[in-house]
């Protein structure tokens, strides 16, 4: 099936556009705060398309995903039993946030650190922090750390790939998208358990 090599097109296009940058500023403030779908999905296709740009989107990526994080942080303080108590028990996350509290009692910042590095929800640990009431500034720090290795690595690698790196890809570009979709599937089984 040739679904994601129709997506992997359709992404290189947009990751081609003059507006590429909005999509992905736009892609890492939301991703921090609820969207699903990684930033690297958007980083990596522009890092690939413009190499010469690729630190930019790297910094570009990591600014707007640690403001997001800040905005998730303000929903967790501020407006959890309103706003976001509700939105979590509706979409059954109360587990999720459980668990993110449990981790913050056990390893405390680091955490932080990584939920922004990993592929771990970072928008969960986002406004767990804020309902926890985290300190601040350590919070901004290690978010700008993680994210930052995080988004300087992809870019790196797509910068250092290059044009070979994107026909590799684009040649198994469908392979590599059904195992993802078979680890997101074996990674829900296994923590819904």
């Amino acid at each position: 099936m040739t679904l994601f090599s129709r997506l992997y097109g359709l992404v290189m296009q947009w990751a081609r556009h003059q507006y590429a940058p909005w999509y992905l500023s736009i892609t890492a403030f939301i991703e921090s705060v609820f969207w699903p779908i990684p930033v690297d999905v958007m980083l990596a296709p522009m890092a690939l398309a413009k190499p010469h740009k690729a630190w930019f989107f790297a910094a570009l990526a990591t600014l707007f995903s640690v403001l997001g994080a800040l905005f998730g942080y303000a929903l967790g303080y501020a407006l959890w039993d309103p706003v976001v108590q509700p939105f979590i028990a509706s979409v059954g996350y109360e587990e999720k946030i459980i668990v993110a509290e449990q981790w913050f009692k056990q390893w405390g910042i680091w955490v932080i650190f990584i939920a922004s590095f990993t592929p771990i929800p970072y928008k969960v640990f986002t406004v767990t922090a804020g309902l926890l009431q985290m300190a601040l500034l350590p919070f901004i720090i290690t978010s700008l750390i993680g994210r930052g290795l995080r988004f300087f690595l992809v870019a790196g690698l797509m910068r250092w790939g290059g044009e070979p790196m994107e026909r590799k890809l684009m040649h198994y570009v469908d392979v590599l998208g059904w195992i993802c979709v078979g680890l997101a599937i074996a990674a829900y089984f296994w923590f819904s358990r």
